[in-house]
């Protein structure tokens, strides 16, 4: 099938009001939507109640990474202005998504300081900046604002608010330009609610870059790969995580980035401790080894995301056909917007065990 072909089997409608403009009040009160996978049953709830459908042995992967304020404004030499989303430091230098073609050699100023384009690359482009890129993080404080996703309209868009809306209790490792937004709805109380039960909780790291903005293509079709973005397990992490897998212990993966962080450090069966690169791209029920369960968000129709989450729907040997587990997540979104479930950053989520 080409891409448009692929896509369409991942598109549905949903009214605009559906999507969340703010999180839910306090944030653990968001709905949850417990699916179990070999029955076929649902249940529904709300995550300060996650404990209930969770086994006292269960461990909860968190992705600890941090947003970054990556969005900025630069004046041209012409005295126009260009809006940049930082992406990664690349050596000495950055790479950006611009909102207009620039020009190599030319020079933007962000107030006092000066970042130089050198060259395009892909569909953005590689700046050198006048300050040492070991002092971005401090650069993008002063002068970023946190990158909101196009669908989010009416909230409160200011730098304070939209850093701590849009920014996980334990995020801890800066390099994201997109929170982690399963994590969002646990709170203090949740965690210790969960921590009371015996339920472990630990974190590996993937900073969420490129690949959450940009649209599959057929090279992502082809290739089978996303953009690469970063991400580490730890050698404590990993010796944990593989001693709790051996028990039989089930590993619960809170969002897709948790999901690719883990299932990118698999070496022959066994979690390994692992910095580097992934463009994992997950269409395949198959492609699963180390993730029993998975807490998400409703994701957006034809993405990446939803294709992860429907695979792993149809992970179990209950399903004959690798599709049926797209058609049930298909049937579960249909079912949830009739709910009046909230989608997408700020909404609700689901619990697939």
């Amino acid at each position: 099938m080409n891409l448009e072909e692929v896509l369409k089997e991942y598109d549905y409608q949903f009214p605009e009001s559906a999507i969340a403009q703010y999180p839910a009040r306090p944030r653990d009160t968001a709905k949850l939507l417990v699916y179990e996978r070999e029955s076929g049953r649902i249940a529904e709830d709300i995550f300060l109640n996650l404990d209930k459908y969770l086994p006292k042995d269960a461990v909860l992967v968190f992705n600890n990474t941090k947003v970054l304020p990556a969005r900025f404004e630069a004046d041209k030499p012409t005295g126009g202005k260009v809006r940049l989303l930082y992406i990664r430091t690349v050596g000495q230098d950055i790479f950006c998504l611009a909102d207009r073609v620039l020009e190599e050699g030319m020079e933007l100023r962000v107030k006092r300081q000066i970042v130089k384009v050198k060259k395009r690359e892909g569909n953005g482009w590689l700046l050198e900046p006048d300050f040492s890129t070991k002092e971005i993080e401090k650069f993008l404080e002063k002068n970023g604002r946190v990158p909101l996703p196009p669908y989010i309209k009416h909230f409160d868009k200011s730098a304070g608010v939209a850093m701590r809306e849009y920014q996980t209790i334990f995020a801890k490792k800066s390099g994201s330009v997109a929170a982690p937004t399963a994590s969002l709805h646990f709170t203090p109380r949740l965690l210790n609610k969960l921590k009371k039960k015996g339920i472990a909780i630990k974190y590996v790291t993937l900073h969420v870059g490129l690949a959450t903005f940009a649209p599959l293509t057929p090279e992502h079709l082809a290739s089978g790969k996303l953009h690469a973005e970063e991400y580490s397990v730890d050698s404590a992490t990993a010796k944990f995580l593989n001693s709790a897998k051996a028990k039989g212990r089930p590993i619960v993966a809170v969002g897709t980035t948790a999901v690719r962080a883990l299932e990118s450090a698999v070496v022959g069966g066994k979690l390994k401790k692992l910095k580097g690169e992934t463009s994992l791209f997950i269409r395949d029920p198959k492609q699963f080894k180390f993730v029993d369960s998975i807490i998400t968000n409703f994701h957006v129709p034809k993405s990446s995301l939803l294709m992860l989450v429907s695979a792993f729907a149809g992970r179990r040997p209950s399903f004959a056909k690798a599709t049926d587990g797209r058609e049930k997540i298909l049937q579960i979104y249909k079912y949830a917007l009739a709910k009046r479930y909230r989608l997408f950053s700020f909404g609700d989520g689901m619990l697939i065990i």
